[in-house]
């Protein structure tokens, strides 16, 4: 499940992506009283199709958030040339990589957006451990792919 291309190193584009993120997570802080993390939001967003789940009041809000999501990097692509992003094409490897994810944003109460950029700024310890267990599996995770299992 290795990228076929290697990441190329962009810091200047990388902070200004940071910088964009934080702005959108206090303005759904101040605007909405919310954490902008993707599980709530997406969460949030279902409910408008899901029958399970009681209709979120601020679907809207969370409908406008994942179409920029979308809507963002389509237009800096127009405007600026192609956006290289290389993924995977193991399908099956994917598929799992989501599940797994899944079941870890379920069972850490929320995912990296929400503990990583909202909860440390909130000085959740909760946060801050999930974020720390993020980090530890992430970094065995590129370990094993990169220098076991190469």
């Amino acid at each position: 499940m290795l990228p076929s291309v290697v990441t190329e190193f962009t810091p200047w584009a990388s902070l200004l992506g940071g910088v964009l993120i934080g702005i959108s997570a206090v303005m759904v802080m101040v605007l909405f009283g919310r954490i902008a993390g993707i599980t709530g939001v997406s969460t949030g967003a279902l409910s408008l199709i899901m029958p399970s789940q009681t209709k979120a009041a601020d679907w809207d809000w969370r409908i406008a958030f994942i179409a920029g999501l979308i809507i963002a990097p389509l237009l800096v692509s127009l405007f600026t040339g192609d956006i290289q992003q290389t993924v995977s094409d193991n399908v099956l490897g994917m598929a799992l990589a989501g599940l797994l994810v899944g079941i870890g944003t379920t069972i850490g109460s929320g995912c990296t957006s929400g503990h990583g950029v909202c909860g440390l700024a909130r000085l959740s310890t909760r946060s801050l451990a999930a974020v720390a267990t993020f980090m530890l599996f992430a970094a065995a995770t590129v370990f094993l792919l990169r220098h076991v299992w190469s």
